[in-house]
This record gives C-alpha cells, sequence and structure tokens, in this order.
C-alpha cells in the first residue's frame, strides 16, 4: 500500500508543478507569436524605390506601392523561404518630362499599352481615371537586365513598366526572385 501511495503523491507533484508551467509556456507562445498580416500596407516611402528603379526612370515622388512577398498568402511564413518571390508594385511620379523623354526613345518602340492589369485593390484608388498608358517590351528587358546587373543582392528582377506621359507617371509591377 506505501508503493501505491508514494506513486500517487508523485504524479499529484507532477500534475501540481507542471500545470502552471504549461499555462506559462502557453502564455508565452501565444505572446511571441507573430501576429499574421492579412495584406501588405501601401508604402508612400521613396528611398527604396529610388534604390531600385531610379537608375533607369529618375528620381521617383509621390509613390504609392506595396512589397510583398508573393508565396505568403496568409502571413503565416514564419522562416524565409529561400526562393521568395518579393512584388513590388506601384505608381509613382517622374520628374517633369521625365515620361516623354523614355517613351521618346525609338529604340524602345513604345505602343499604347492598356490598363495595368493585377492591380491590388489597395492601389486602385491612387490610379487616375482617362490615363493613356504607354507599354514596351524592349523597355521592360532593358530596364529588367540592367536591374539585374546592377544590384545583384536585390534579387533578379521580371518587370512591367507603363508610362504616362500627360502626368508624367509611371506603373510598375516588378518581380524580385531572391535564390
Amino acid at each position: 500500500m506505501d508503493t501505491q501511495r508514494g506513486h500517487t503523491n508523485r504524479r499529484r507533484f507532477l500534475l501540481i508543478a507542471g500545470l502552471p508551467l504549461l499555462t506559462v509556456g502557453a502564455g508565452m507562445t501565444y505572446l511571441l507569436w507573430p501576429e499574421p498580416r492579412t495584406r501588405p500596407e501601401v508604402r508612400t516611402d521613396l528611398e527604396p524605390l529610388n534604390r531600385r528603379l531610379g537608375p533607369f526612370l529618375g528620381e521617383l515622388t509621390d509613390a504609392h506601392w506595396l512589397g510583398y512577398d508573393i508565396d505568403d498568402k496568409a502571413g503565416d511564413r514564419g522562416i524565409p523561404s529561400p526562393d521568395a518571390r518579393i512584388r513590388v508594385v506601384g505608381l509613382a511620379r517622374l520628374p517633369a518630362g521625365g515620361a516623354a523623354a523614355i517613351t521618346g526613345k525609338p529604340d524602345h518602340a513604345f505602343a499604347a499599352g492598356g490598363a495595368p492589369s493585377d492591380l491590388p485593390a489597395a492601389l486602385k484608388q491612387y490610379l487616375p481615371a482617362a490615363v493613356t498608358w504607354q507599354h514596351s517590351p524592349g523597355f521592360d528587358a532593358y530596364a529588367n537586365g540592367r536591374g539585374a546587373a546592377e544590384q545583384p543582392s536585390d534579387g533578379t528582377p521580371t518587370g512591367r513598366y507603363l508610362f504616362d506621359t500627360d502626368r508624367d507617371l509611371v506603373h510598375f509591377d516588378v518581380l524580385y526572385l531572391f535564390t
């Protein structure tokens, strides 16, 4: 009978001592767990854009843009993927005459480009009405190649650029692959 009583006391002790430890551990895990992001917030800071896009677009102003990992749909990725795909998409103003200077170069052969496709809902309010966009696959190739050559640590870019010469606007939709 003493043997059984010893086991019961040991179990009771472990239960009494372990329950608070489990409660504290669960509470700390809850407090330290990163909050899931439901969607990226619209950014207006210019430094990251001018660093990446400025060398071939000129200094950008009045920007509204998003930058996010396209594979992190629910914001639940704790450890970055070794092959992260970061989308940088938005609208920005070019220096006066900047859009005409870019679209006027004959080697890029700009033509009517249609509206931006797959524009995130958060950016639609910043898209002006009645914009006449111009696009050039040649300029896209130039910008993507130049971005990859000048900033290899910033990932390999693949992007599409649309220009409005009346408002000196650029719409950019660039995907950076980090491997």
